[in-house]
């Protein structure tokens, strides 16, 4: 059974993170989840998009930049300590990510993927959204995308309502928005929370689907 962990971007992580990241430009894959990470692409370096993304939990900061406040988190897979996702868990939304964007966001490396680790990454993110407060969260995801749609069904997202999105002056996006309340505290829970890491257990068999 495999397992999983949440942990805290660190630069004891720069070239998993980096290593991870470069992944999704080489499949020509969207980069989601991961909180100011991806700035490294668009002029930071690695320390100033560390910094920048542990900064959002401040209130003042998020604002300063014209953001919610938010906690981005590592998914490590246990038996081999590699880095298969990100998930980015936001709270007191604006008006603009309250209609699009949400409370939540999270990806799964290209290489990762259809082995049912979104199912993982968005539960232990559901519950790290319990922890700051929020009784239910807003999601969004393409029409087009069915296994997220999948994956907000499975955890019992509802659909509140259908959209489209301006994405750009040549493309409109046609989006879904599903609420799920957050369940329980996990059955499994491993407590080592030093160094900057939260650690939360969650098996998998590898054929969730």
């Amino acid at each position: 059974m495999e397992k999983f962990y949440f942990e805290i971007p660190s630069l004891e992580r720069k070239n998993e993170i980096i290593e991870y990241l470069d992944e999704f430009v080489k499949y020509g894959s969207d980069i989601n989840g991961s909180g100011s990470l991806d700035k490294i692409y668009y002029g930071y370096t690695f320390e100033e998009a560390l910094d920048r993304c542990l900064k959002m939990e401040d209130e003042e900061y998020a604002k300063s930049v014209g953001r919610c406040q938010s906690r981005t988190f590592l998914l490590i897979r246990e038996n081999d300590n590699k880095i298969v996702g990100t998930i980015n868990v936001r709270w007191n939304l604006n008006e603009a990510m309250l209609r699009f964007g949400g409370h939540i966001g999270y990806g799964i490396r290209p290489t990762e993927r259809r082995k049912g680790y979104n199912k993982i990454n968005l539960y232990l993110g559901m519950l790290e959204a319990k922890k700051v407060g929020l009784e239910k969260v807003m999601l969004d995801c393409d029409v087009n995308n069915l296994g997220s749609d999948k994956t907000l069904k499975a955890l019992g997202g509802k659909l509140e309502r259908t959209e489209v999105e301006k994405k750009s002056w040549i493309a409109t996006v046609k989006l879904e928005v599903q609420l799920l309340h957050l369940p329980p505290p996990p059955l499994e829970r491993s407590g080592k929370g030093g160094g900057g890491r939260c650690k939360l257990g969650f098996g998998s068999s590898g054929n969730t689907k």
